[in-house]
């Protein structure tokens, strides 16, 4: 029960973490996780869990590590594959052999070989940490996935060398030749068995689809569990279990970009669990981390025999040297200052080196105390904290522009509303089926035209865009006149019908060349293009579906609209591709009105339960746009929070709209 109890007070903290930063917003959410775990440390009656470094590395790092490697960008890794290599090794090993002898000078107490140990658990970056960093600074895009890819690969390196320093501080006996290649084995085999278990885990989701086993529960179970089954069989063959679940997720992101035609629902409810769940576990890092901080400081502080303005002076110096060694290094590389400067202030420790730490042993070989083992403690937790405070207050200084340009800053945010409505469109699109192929159409003819509205910079482009919907809608109404025309000469229909399809068309073109109503659709955008457009449609329309002579007129109808798409194809080209598409929508969504029989005169739901359930799948793949923009930097939490406002108006008004014809047919 006190466990419970435990899990429940740090998922509460997370979501008051999230709500002080809304308020706080120039504090970074970690830096305020760290302080409540610190803050809960005091709480009486508050069960403590002491960090279990493996447990640890299997329910926390496997998992977000896992994601990472599914959502980071191959290509872009692959281009700066020599540059992660050269921060994920050749940096690692690098810290290893200059800061460990300098550790060891400053503090002679403190044994080469525990010293060496020291610098290995200190030379990964954190990857939860580095992620942290993108929604305050906005770092180059190359620097990013730089720190990202370095962040996958570099705690396999820090933490093979070092088990090896533990292992000889603890017996003694140390050898390069065996280290080298047990490295290389380590390695090379986690990533063997990240792919092939990877691969073997895809094969059984795709047998069990074969079997007809679609349950979207059950898959999204596997899924879930794929991170610690796979971390933990590469640890229990002695692999590197970090680097396997990398080059899993890697996989997984690989079979997902061939399988686009899977399940829609499935990859839907996977991208909105897995937020969840690296919500969660992004949250609960920090906030244990907080939570062993106290313990580790005051075991240091009320100990006599340590100087504590000392010992914060040792975390003061081991910082300069990893943050300057990381800039000359970098700086060696490309010659390139401010690239250097930002990496280097950007190589942020975590919760990944205060576990290593944990699982310090308390004794050697023969049962002596090891080596100043709260002092190493104390010293990685304050590198941990001061690498945190100094990226988030640095780094947002040095990548804030000196005046922002307005129109930059609007261009931006207009970017940032496509690619969100573009995610919603997306999603509709892959949720068509035979049951709600009618909603869906309409619905995708609304966000065509809300993308429409999105890419008109100005009034001119506006007219532009406008004159351009009038040309194409003119010659669609065009064809459907000369399908009348045929089928008269055909004898299909009479004369007078025929004149009376022709006029019924002409209304709706007198509308849109109308000035004055020109004046009116260029304020109520296409969205008010669409619902006048339709309502003189209606109006014009020959008979209902009362009439006994609607039979032939919905023939007529269906060719001529037909005709009209035909048309309307002819006249594409890649600078109307988006008014072409949201035309032909229109006409198609007429065209399933007819042949399902929910056209005018005849009854139709306002809101099925098929239009609903698009609309809010397609309003959490907004949402989940949004977040991912906010995640990686590409926007800023003030237009974040502008472009969720918008999203939850769109939902709220759908729940409006629901309760409305709700309350209609109770009465």
């Amino acid at each position: 029960m006190e466990i419970f109890l435990m899990v429940l007070v740090l998922l509460l903290l997370i979501g008051i973490s999230n709500v002080i930063n809304h308020f706080l917003p120039v504090v970074p959410v970690p830096i305020i996780q760290i302080g409540l775990g610190v803050v809960a440390t005091f709480v009486p009656g508050l069960h403590h869990i002491p960090l279990n470094p493996e447990l640890f590395l299997l329910l926390f790092i496997a998992p977000l590590l896992f994601n990472d490697g599914k959502i980071t960008p191959r290509d872009e890794l692959w281009q700066l594959r020599s540059s992660i290599l050269l921060l994920a090794l050749g940096l690692v090993f690098a810290t290893v052999l200059i800061a460990g002898p300098f550790i060891h000078w400053i503090i002679p107490a403190i044994p080469l070989s525990a010293a060496f140990a020291l610098a290995a658990i200190l030379s990964p970056t954190d990857a939860v940490a580095v992620g942290s960093l993108s929604g305050r600074a906005k770092l180059p895009g190359n620097i990013m996935r730089l720190l990202e890819g370095e962040a996958l690969m570099n705690d396999a390196s820090g933490l093979v060398a070092f088990n090896f320093a533990i292992a000889a501080t603890v017996t003694g006996q140390f050898s390069l030749p065996k280290a080298i290649g047990s490295f290389i084995v380590i390695a090379i085999g986690g990533v063997i068995a990240g792919v092939v278990l990877g691969f073997l885990i895809i094969g059984i989701r795709m047998q069990l689809r074969r079997m007809g086993m679609e349950d979207v529960t059950l898959h999204m179970l596997i899924i879930i569990l794929t991170p610690f089954i796979i971390y933990w069989i590469a640890e229990e063959v002695h692999v590197s279990g970090i680097l396997a679940v990398v080059a899993a997720g890697v996989t997984h992101a690989i079979e997902r970009d061939r399988m686009r035609s899977g399940s829609v629902r499935l990859r839907l409810v996977s991208d909105s669990t897995w937020s969840v769940i690296l919500f969660c576990l992004n949250g609960l890092v920090f906030i244990l981390l907080g939570l062993e901080i106290p313990g580790v400081i005051i075991e240091v502080w009320k100990d006599p025999a340590y100087n504590n303005g000392q010992v914060i002076g040792y975390i003061f110096l081991i910082t300069a040297v990893l943050i300057i060694l990381r800039f000359l290094w970098v700086w060696a590389v490309n010659r390139h200052f401010r690239s250097a400067l930002l990496t280097a202030l950007s190589g942020v420790r975590g919760a990944l080196t205060l576990s290593a730490a944990f699982s310090i042993p308390l004794t050697l070989a023969d049962f002596s105390p090891f080596p100043e083992r709260s002092l190493i403690l104390f010293i990685c937790s304050g590198v941990i904290l001061l690498t945190l405070i100094i990226a988030s207050v640095l780094l947002p200084i040095l990548t804030r522009e000196a005046q922002p340009d307005p129109d930059k800053l609007a261009e931006s945010e207009r970017a940032a509303r496509i690619r969100v409505l573009e995610a919603g469109l997306k999603a509709v699109r892959e949720e068509i089926n035979d049951e709600n192929r009618q909603e869906a159409i309409e619905l995708t003819t609304i966000y065509s035209q809300r993308l429409q509205m999105a890419k008109i910079r100005n009034k001119e482009d506006l007219g532009k865009a406008w004159k351009q919907a009038l040309d194409i809608r003119i010659e669609a109404l065009r064809a459907e006149k000369r399908t009348a025309d045929r089928w008269m000469q055909e004898g299909r229909i009479s004369p007078k019908l025929a004149d009376r399809f022709r006029a019924s068309l002409s209304r709706v073109e007198a509308l849109l060349t109308t000035r004055k109503k020109i004046k009116k659709l260029l304020v109520l955008g296409w969205a008010g293009l669409l619902r006048i457009l339709r309502k003189a449609r209606s109006k014009a329309e020959v008979f209902d579906a009362a009439n006994p002579k609607w039979r032939v007129y919905k023939e007529l109808k269906l060719d001529a609209i037909r005709a009209a798409i035909k048309q309307v194809k002819s006249m594409e080209t890649s600078e109307n591709h988006d008014t072409i598409q949201g035309i032909l929508a229109d006409y198609r969504s007429m065209e399933l009105q007819l042949l399902s029989g929910k056209f005018r005169g005849e009854t139709v739901k306002e809101l099925s339960a098929e239009r609903r359930e698009l609309e809010l799948k397609a309003i959490q793949a907004e949402r989940n746009e949004i977040q991912t923009m906010f995640e990686k930097g590409e926007i800023s939490r003030t237009v974040a929070n502008t472009l969720r406002m918008d999203v939850n108006y769109h939902e709220g008004h759908l729940y409006e709209a629901e309760s409305v014809h709700e309350e209609e047919a109770e009465a």
